[in-house]
């Protein structure tokens, strides 16, 4: 009877140990150049929370395309946030992204922005619209497409806006290629990087993230831009991994995401939120041709058309300029 009672005893006091234990999970963020900020504000409030307890982070911040390409390349990775779908689709063609990723309410968004001019104090070449980066002496800074997918989302955004204007879709191809060839000076790897240059002195705007602007400007530097009436609406996708060993804590970080805590957090650093409830505490520029990548073809249309590395429209532009 005393041994019996002894193992009744111990196993009466497992459950309180497994209760009172803490997760020991590290998951592994990868994300594109900018959310850094938010995510410093986000990690800890998601450690906070009953599912968060435990659960510690290692973080990688890079160009988007360049980030896609490492984890195929075996970078590990149990969450990605990227700067466009189909960053996300190379991963998913790699098997490390489930086909059904952004079967959520938001279609796998996470978060939002717009694209915006950044201009030097006081605007002095008066630029406002997507025809003045075009006036004689400009001097544009972008990312390259090829690395980076705020470049991308920069150069559809151009595209868009020269349709918005009334132009032909091959007279806006002609305005990529006039703005590339005569005007861009610096295409740096990523959009984070593309800013640095600029606020170091090179060219008279820069194509950037709307919320790099306002992080920017929140932290106290010398920013000042212009959105253009004609803008694109930029989409930030958002996955867990179906090669990550830490399934619940992944799943349990990307649903935070969505909390109007997170959404809160996300817009204090410069993005738009998802949650319409949260996006109505903030204000933002409403921009009167405002359009999606679905008005310049949908993504699957543009990668082949505008980014495929052997004969679309960029490859064109960057081989003419010797990339």
């Amino acid at each position: 009877m005393r041994r019996i009672s002894a193992v009744v005893a111990v196993a009466l006091t497992l459950p309180a140990f497994a209760a009172g234990a803490t997760k020991d999970v590290k998951l592994a963020l990868v994300a594109y150049s900018t959310p850094k900020d938010a995510y410093a504000k986000i990690i800890p409030a998601f450690q906070k929370t009953p599912a968060g307890k435990g659960v510690s982070f290692s973080q990688s911040y890079g160009a988007s395309g360049e980030q896609a390409r490492a984890v195929v390349q075996g970078l590990g990775a149990d969450v990605v946030e990227l700067s466009l779908a189909p960053d996300i689709t190379t991963l998913v063609q790699a098997h490390i992204v489930a086909s059904n990723w952004d079967k959520n309410a938001y279609n796998g968004i996470v978060s939002r922005s717009i694209v915006v001019f950044i201009v030097r104090n006081g605007n002095p070449k008066h630029i406002r619209t997507w025809n003045d980066l075009l006036k004689p002496g400009v001097q544009v800074v972008t990312p390259n497409p090829f690395t980076s997918g705020g470049a991308r989302w920069n150069v559809m955004a151009a595209y868009g806006g020269a349709l918005r204007a009334g132009k032909s879709p091959k007279q806006a191809i002609a305005y990529l290629t006039e703005l590339f060839k005569k005007h861009v000076v610096a295409q740096p790897s990523s959009a984070r990087e593309a800013l640095q240059t600029f606020l170091a002195g090179k060219g008279d705007v820069a194509l950037q993230y709307e919320n790099e602007a306002i992080l920017a400007k929140n932290k106290g530097q010398s920013v000042n831009w212009v959105a253009p009436k004609a803008t694109i609406l930029i989409e930030n996708p958002v996955a867990v991994t179906s090669t990550t060993k830490h399934a619940t804590e992944a799943k349990a970080f990307v649903k935070f995401l969505y909390a109007a805590q997170a959404q809160s957090l996300f817009a204090e650093t410069g993005y738009r939120p998802v949650l319409r409830s949260v996006q109505k505490k903030f204000r933002f520029t409403n921009p009167k041709q405002l359009f999606t990548i679905g008005y310049v073809g949908g993504w699957s249309k543009v990668q082949k058309k505008f980014f495929d590395p052997n004969n679309s429209v960029m490859a064109t532009i960057e081989r003419g300029l010797g990339g």
